[in-house]
């Protein structure tokens, strides 16, 4: 007679934070590295997969009809260009940022453009603030629309009853991490409250149809807070970035199944909301009758977008035996390369002196096209000759001191004549891209070497300047 062999499972172990599993207990979870969560939920059982009816047929794919994924424009053009057209129905895009950058504020105009449509309402969730001060925000930048629905709801039931309810054709909630479902356990924020609010948020979105923006928090390093597979679920992941002494907002996407992910999207905040900036390459130009050492403009492409940056530089002997090297808006592991660079060239010893280097209008020009504008700049504050306002400079630099080439040099020069510059220090070996001395309206003067940059821009410096760049007040003004 033989026994029946039986084969013990031993107990799985699991996370009440991040849901990890483990198949022993520990006192800190591997994952989240969270202490005292790690609890054991039992023998885990065999899964049996039962067949199950199917919501639609399959059909061949040439026979679907494609405009039902076509975009709807959110009345918002600078948020438009980055979603690939506007908001599909059923779609899911989460809007990360850090806290008071305006996303709430943003996401407010959008759902008043969406409610002044005259078709499906739009619906706001609020959980982190009271439907009076949505209502006084309101107020202020004038989003105050009959079609636009307004609750202040932290549970994902309630949450769904609202659309029952509303039947909206726009849902935003602000935020993800602040609504959380009496089904799951763990607190509001928690990797299996994000990960269940998520998902029922998404099954609801497909189900009719609904666009739908949900607010995400960010942490310390700019990352989106909860589980990275958030951003799978969503279709869309957008990220608004901008520094809060500054009016710049600027939105780019990192995921998109609509579009592309290569746009970015320029907004300007002022006191009654935030308006789109159609054209922005006037927020970061300084408006100046008199040239003055220490500046170069320059023109970094974000994107798609090119975006004209001038850089400025300020060169002061050190009173102790520790120069600064200090910079605002460029790479700081750059900027101390360019100085070693040019020191040979120039002519400059820099040991005694100490650089500061920023951007204007708080843009970012990290970039390797930036690197000769940066280096010119420099120099003209050592030397303490000012460069004409007319003058650009695009190129990067090497550590050997070659200038090389860029990508969308035309189209960098493009913005550059629009805007009135006339010459531009340019790679000698651009030839790859576009042949001639004129490129898009504006001189080009080709340039092996950072040591030929720096003495061309010497030569031109003692040249007429001419006037200043008449495009500028006009560009000012053109905001969307």
């Amino acid at each position: 007679m033989t026994k029946a062999s039986t084969k013990k499972t031993a107990p799985t172990f699991r996370c009440s934070d991040c849901g990890a599993t483990a198949l022993r207990w520990q006192g800190r979870c591997g994952e989240c590295q969270a202490w005292g969560t790690v609890a054991e939920v039992g023998i885990p059982t065999q899964i049996v997969t039962t067949r199950a009816a199917v919501t639609a047929p399959a059909q061949p794919i040439g026979e679907l009809d494609p405009t039902l994924a076509s975009a709807r424009p959110t009345g918002v053009s600078e948020l438009d260009r980055v979603l690939g057209g506007g908001l599909v129905p059923g779609s899911v895009v989460l809007l990360a940022g850090e806290p008071g950058v305006g996303k709430s504020t943003l996401l407010l105009a959008v759902a008043c453009r969406f409610a002044e449509t005259g078709g499906a309402p739009a619906l706001i969730v609020t959980g982190e603030e009271s439907a009076g001060q949505v209502r006084m925000r309101a107020e202020r930048t004038r989003a105050v629309h009959d079609n636009l629905y307004l609750a202040a709801e932290n549970d994902l039931g309630a949450v769904l009853s609202h659309v029952d309810a509303v039947e909206p054709g726009l849902l935003v909630v602000d935020s993800v991490q602040t609504i959380s479902s009496a089904a799951v356990d763990g607190a509001a924020g928690g990797v299996p409250q994000i990960r269940a609010v998520a998902a029922s948020l998404i099954a609801e979105a497909k189900r009719r149809g609904l666009a739908t923006v949900l607010v995400g928090h960010v942490t310390k390093d700019g990352s989106i807070a909860g589980p990275r597979v958030l951003e799978h679920l969503v279709d869309v992941v957008l990220h608004f970035e901008g520094d809060r002494h500054s009016a710049l907002r600027i939105i780019r996407a990192s995921k998109n199944r609509f579009g592309a992910v290569d746009e970015i999207g320029c907004f300007e905040m002022r006191e009654d909301g935030i308006a789109g900036l159609a054209d922005p390459s006037g927020l970061f130009l300084s408006d100046r009758a008199k040239a003055v050492p220490g500046t170069c403009v320059t023109i970094t492409v974000d994107g798609r977008r090119p975006l004209v940056t001038e850089i400025q530089a300020l060169v002061a002997r050190s009173p102790g035996g520790s120069p600064r090297r200090s910079v605002s808006g460029l790479d700081s592991s750059r900027v101390a390369m360019l100085i070693a660079a040019i020191t040979r060239p120039a002519a400059i010893s820099f040991g005694d002196y100490e650089v500061y280097a920023s951007t204007v209008g708080g843009l970012s020009a990290t970039e390797p096209a930036a690197d000769l504008a940066v280096a010119i700049a420099i120099a003209s504050a050592a030397r303490e000759i000012p460069l004409p306002p007319t003058l650009c400079a695009i190129g990067e630099v090497s550590l050997s001191g070659d200038v090389r080439r860029v990508s969308a040099l035309e189209r960098r020069l493009a913005e550059a004549s629009r805007l009135g510059f006339r010459t531009a220090i340019v790679p000698m070996n651009h030839v790859g891209d576009v042949v001639g001395p004129e490129i898009a309206g504006v001189r080009t003067l080709p340039v092996a070497t950072i040591a030929d940059a720096l003495q061309l821009a010497r030569n031109i410096s003692a040249e007429d300047p001419g006037p200043r760049r008449p495009a500028l007040r006009s560009v000012r003004g053109n905001r969307g």
